[in-house]
């Protein structure tokens, strides 16, 4: 199964503070829904996710590579994974803009390919369940900016 999804979610810190988490891995993988554990590498991240989809339960395994371009303030984030007899594939980008007014507007493309017994339980759910998990992700990069202190009010 595979689909894609773009927006656009407003963060409220300013650019600069965003382009330093979202170049980091781990932090980025701290952000995912129901993340059990995180492993920094110089070059990429691992973690583990608690999946549950219809009656399948379990852990998806992932390795999260990130591509900054500083010039077009884009960054790039390629996930893939693997558990419970299945596979992922994510890619997906992010432009960060400059409202001028102390927040930052990110707006994203990606496209999932899912394959395995989670393609096939998921079925026509899958897409809107992605859905409430991007947005889950953005509402967790705004907490763990506020938790780091560089929100602005």
């Amino acid at each position: 199964m595979q689909f894609q999804e773009a927006g656009e979610f407003q963060v409220r810190a300013a650019p600069a503070v965003v382009w330093a988490f979202v170049q980091r891995p781990e932090q980025v993988a701290r952000c995912l829904p129901e993340v059990q554990d995180i492993r920094a590498h110089a070059d990429h991240a691992e973690a583990s996710v608690a999946v549950r989809a219809g009656l399948l339960r379990g852990t998806l395994h992932l390795r999260l590579n990130i591509q900054p371009d500083e010039a077009a303030q884009r960054v790039t984030v390629r996930v893939q994974g693997a558990g419970l007899g299945s596979t992922l594939t994510l890619n997906a980008a992010a432009t960060l803009g400059d409202p001028g007014d102390g927040t930052t507007s990110l707006r994203w493309q990606g496209e999932v390919s899912v394959r395995g017994p989670l393609a096939a339980v998921g079925g026509r759910l899958m897409e809107s369940r992605a859905r409430a998990l991007i947005e889950r992700t953005f509402q967790n990069l705004q907490t763990q900016l506020n938790a780091a202190g560089s929100t602005l009010a």
